[in-house]
């Protein structure tokens, strides 16, 4: 008797639902700034001051670039101060506590569910920075290299690449929050360091704060440095709110 023909590789039956979203479900409250936070404007002032001027439980997302001293103290290359590391060595420095206290306000500032992306070398990443994150509700969730297609620092292995930590504030949720799924997890953009010893991105930081926002959502950094987030922020069409020591 004749066996009944059986498709061969026959898709699998749609399914009702999927692990994947375009729509953000969850939504940024409203909020009411003191005059001194000017939004879309390179403001000048200390970040946890700041930090501190933000209502709680309002920011979709952050952006923290900390300008550490791991790699200048304890990898001692000698050339702090000299040629390229100038610009570097003379910015200000934040040592670990400090680098908590911002955690800290940031993951205040955070709606639940709310997301910063922090950047570090691969000196930070290899001794890992759990210990930043002690006393928050902020959760490792992801991690992206930046690959800056430069030849830069290093003694053993020369480093062309930073790395761009994603945390997100509990309760840890990806449907209905994160929106874009086609981000790489290795991304290579050339950025000019003319301007800041410390320019990111902003190509690869305006997909992640896309990501995670809404147009016309708020998105913060108290570290602005050379302000590339309020780029990435206008080319997004999102509201920028940053700061830095030297404005």
């Amino acid at each position: 008797m004749p066996r009944k023909a059986e498709p061969i590789n026959a898709p699998p039956a749609p399914s009702a639902s999927t692990v994947f979203s375009g729509q953000r479900t969850i939504a940024a409250p409203s909020l009411t700034l003191p005059d001194t936070l000017k939004p879309n404007a390179r403001i000048k002032m200390d970040g946890l001051e700041f930090l501190s001027m933000l209502p709680e439980d309002a920011i979709p997302v952050a952006f923290l670039d900390p300008q550490y001293r791991g790699v200048l103290e304890k990898l001692s290359y000698g050339n702090e101060g000299q040629q390229r590391a100038r610009r570097r060595a003379a910015l200000a420095q934040m040592p670990e506590d400090v680098i908590a206290r911002f955690l800290r306000g940031i993951d205040r500032a955070l709606i639940p569910s709310g997301h910063l992306f922090l950047w570090v070398d691969k000196f930070h990443l290899c001794q890992g920075v759990q210990s930043w994150l002690d006393g928050t509700s902020l959760d490792i969730v992801d991690l992206v290299t930046w690959d800056k297609d430069t030849f830069g620092m290093g003694y053993r292995t020369r480093r062309r690449a930073e790395y761009c930590i994603v945390l997100q504030k509990q309760p840890r949720k990806a449907k209905g929050v994160w929106k874009i799924h086609t981000i790489p997890d290795v991304v290579r953009e050339k950025v000019s360091q003319r301007q800041h010893p410390h320019t990111k991105p902003v190509g690869l930081q305006g997909e992640l704060l896309a990501a995670v926002t809404n147009e016309g959502d708020f998105v913060i950094d108290p570290a602005a440095g050379s302000f590339s987030v309020l780029e990435a922020a206008r080319h997004r069409h999102r509201m920028f709110l940053g700061c830095d020591l030297n404005g």
